[in-house]
């Protein structure tokens, strides 16, 4: 295979090291089950990448930096527009000077798993892989459907049934195969490693590949790039399957042994609901491992994972940063949305909003200052969540009324 531009070397889990050959297909590791990561060849990418090469090319999408990514052959980085999203200035919260929303609901399918999918689906297809298939929140499954069209393979959706009907009709316009599935997104990967075992699709879940983790990364890329190449103080960041946390800090160690940032890094924050938090209570609890969270109920679906692949890696980010993990209610994420909306004229998901209400108790808690650069990931548009614009809150149960 020809190697254009790409100076990935290898796979290697994060686990116990061991290596593999990326030309191959993989999942996870076969030692021992854990997430495998492409590794590059550094010293090569500084043959080509810098500050002043980086500001000539006018490719602003994920594959911006093509040598920091997984896909060789140039005509397989497709792309439907996603990445280079904007960071916005939150002007409108008294004291915060410094406030930053990076808005992933301007990505193609509304979120920014558009990111992930999008590298995943790419070397997939690269690889040879024609059937993808992936359990899912919602959002994933959007993701991957838009690029399953995009590149004429299949993809094969496992949802939870109660999931907003908004994302499941959005796989179905977009042509992918929707089963829907009783219970969490936990069940619904059950009945997807099935079809994997039984059928022989290729498994595209949250770290139980190599590559989505590549498109989040990107994230990291265009807040240095868009920040001036400095460094935030703070990265709040809600958390799911946590890819984006996992990937951010992949990236800056690469951006760093480039040469293109210093040895600077972001306090990271992970945010999840109040009724599905296993990393805020690992975190709490100083452990390296979440355990199961039972019972599972969140109004972001996107939050509502009570188990991660990734916890371990998720975690290690979090310690090594100095960096911190909160719980919010959902009755305050819903105050979040409106008051992001009212006061900014952004409306974001459920998710991204859970950031903004994290930022009040970060204050009160003294973890961050008023003098401080931070930047909020507005993980998905506002607008794919109807239901939580027309109706009204009740703040006493946190349910609609």
């Amino acid at each position: 295979m020809k190697n254009d531009g790409s100076c990935i070397l290898e796979l290697v889990c994060t686990n116990c090291k061991k290596k593999f050959e990326f030309r191959e297909k993989h999942t996870v590791c076969k030692s021992c089950g854990k997430v495998l990561f492409p590794e590059y060849d550094l010293e090569k990418v500084k043959e080509t990448l810098s500050k002043r090469s980086i500001q000539k090319r006018n490719t602003y999408n994920i594959w911006r930096l093509n040598e920091i990514m997984p896909v060789n052959i140039p005509r397989y980085r497709f792309t439907l527009g996603e990445g280079w999203t904007p960071i916005l200035s939150l002007r409108n919260q008294s004291g915060l000077k410094n406030l930053f929303l990076k808005d992933e609901g301007q990505n193609p399918t509304g979120t920014f798993k558009s990111r992930g999918l999008c590298a995943a689906i790419s070397k997939g297809y690269e690889l040879g892989i024609e059937d993808f298939v992936i359990p899912t929140a919602g959002n994933a499954g959007a993701a991957l459907a838009a690029y399953a069209a995009c590149t004429e393979t299949s993809a094969h959706v496992f949802m939870p049934e109660d999931t907003p009907h908004l994302l499941q009709d959005e796989v179905i316009a977009l042509g992918g195969d929707l089963q829907l599935v009783p219970g969490l997104i936990t069940d619904a990967a059950v009945e997807c490693k099935k079809m994997v075992e039984e059928i022989g699709w290729f498994d595209v879940s949250t770290l139980k590949e190599p590559y989505r983790v590549e498109g989040k990364k990107t994230m990291a890329f265009e807040i240095v790039e868009q920040l001036n190449w400095n460094i935030p103080d703070v990265i709040i960041y809600p958390t799911g399957g946590g890819t984006g946390i996992v990937g951010m800090w992949k990236a800056f160690d690469e951006l760093e042994s480039i040469g293109l940032i210093s040895s600077e890094r972001p306090q990271m924050v992970s945010v999840q609901s109040s009724g599905c938090a296993p990393i805020v209570k690992a975190f709490q609890e100083g452990k390296k491992l979440a355990t199961f969270w039972e019972d599972a109920q969140t109004i972001a679906p996107g939050l509502r994972v009570p188990i991660a692949m990734g916890d371990y890696l998720i975690l290690n980010a979090l310690y090594e940063s100095n960096g911190t993990a909160v719980d919010i209610e959902d009755s305050e994420i819903l105050v979040a949305m409106k008051k992001l909306a009212k006061t900014e004229g952004i409306m974001q998901s459920p998710e991204g909003a859970a950031t903004y209400a994290g930022v009040e108790k970060l204050l009160d808690s003294g973890f961050i200052s008023p003098s401080e650069s931070i930047v909020l990931f507005g993980t998905g548009s506002g607008l794919i969540y109807p239901n939580f614009w027309t109706r009204k809150i009740n703040l006493s149960t946190y349910y609609f009324s």
